[in-house]
């Protein structure tokens, strides 16, 4: 089996229409279908962009004909949490309306399904979508894949690796170690930065800790660690990280995933590591990586259009 893994989408429904014209996909029988290819959608379909409802009418229908397979992101946990009540706190939600940063971010994908019928459809669609997929060859995640996580979850997950209703409660409440664990495999591997020292994210929240290269060889400092803008890394101090924050590096098969925002030029991180998110949700390029059943990732592979919404 051949696969185009495709990036963080963002609901840039006319750029994804390019790429996968790009790759060789064509729109038949009501789905976008490839004569001898598969497509792989990493996640985060909402939020940002312009059509949001195209956008996962498109990969749904995708994923439905068989044409694609598709995965969660932090975004689709995100709407799935902002639409579950929390039972302990009457009129509340897990992920709490009142919060301005929460309505924020997602305020592209309410706009559009917020009071609709539509609404419910879609979480219940979200909730089918697996947390990673493993073909043995290859394996897809949305922001890291972590062995021991996976282990800890496989006995409470749903069919093919879905979250069940208990086990979205649970990953919604700090301190669980499902919280932690659906937040490495959605979020990505975060460390604490030393006392005092923060920086703001791109959407202007203030952050003390760090995302981490979780498939890099081995580092000693926060800063070597760091997955950041120059802007970020610069605020971030080049000390030694106490030696439990660090982690054992990747060594699987070929393994890819969105989330980070990228914005050099497409390329393999490791010759088993590949981020397919170039930013398509702050309108740069689109990528999807076309692999041919290879064990050492080729830049070549890399294919990317434009943003074009």
């Amino acid at each position: 089996m051949s696969y185009d893994i495709v990036g963080d989408i963002h609901g840039h429904h006319n750029t994804l229409v390019a790429l996968l014209t790009k790759l060789g996909y064509r729109e038949k029988l009501g789905a976008w279908r490839h004569p001898d290819r598969t497509a792989v959608f990493v996640g985060d379909f909402i939020d940002r962009g312009p059509r949001q409802l195209c956008t996962v009418d498109l990969v749904r229908r995708m994923v439905d004909a068989g044409t694609a397979l598709a995965i969660m992101g932090n975004h689709e946990f995100n709407a799935i949490a902002w639409a579950t009540t929390d039972p302990e706190q009457p009129g509340e939600y897990l992920r709490r309306h009142g919060r301005e940063s929460n309505r924020r971010q997602t305020k592209a994908f309410l706009a559009e399904v917020e009071g609709t019928p539509r609404h419910t459809e879609i979480i219940d669609w979200f909730k089918t979508l697996p947390l990673w997929l493993d073909f043995e060859r290859i394996r897809v995640v949305h922001a890291c894949w972590h062995d021991a996580y996976m282990d800890e979850l496989r006995p409470h997950l749903g069919p093919r690796d879905t979250l069940t209703d208990d086990l979205v409660l649970r990953s919604n409440r700090k301190g669980h170690r499902a919280f932690d664990a659906v937040e490495a495999l959605c979020k990505g591997l975060e460390v604490d930065l030393p006392p005092g020292v923060s920086f703001l994210d791109k959407d202007g929240k203030k952050r003390t800790k760090t995302r981490i290269r979780w498939w890099q060889q081995e580092f000693s400092s926060y800063r070597q660690a760091a997955l950041a803008s120059p802007e970020v890394l610069r605020q971030i101090p080049d000390s030694s990280m106490p030696a439990d924050s660090r982690v054992r590096p990747y060594s699987g098969p070929p393994v890819f995933f969105g989330h980070y925002w990228l914005k050099e030029r497409p390329a393999p991180l490791a010759p088993n590591i590949a981020c397919v998110d170039y930013s398509a949700g702050d309108g740069d390029a689109l990528v999807a990586y076309r692999w041919e059943g290879e064990s050492h990732l080729r830049g070549e592979q890399f294919v990317s259009v434009p943003s074009s919404d």
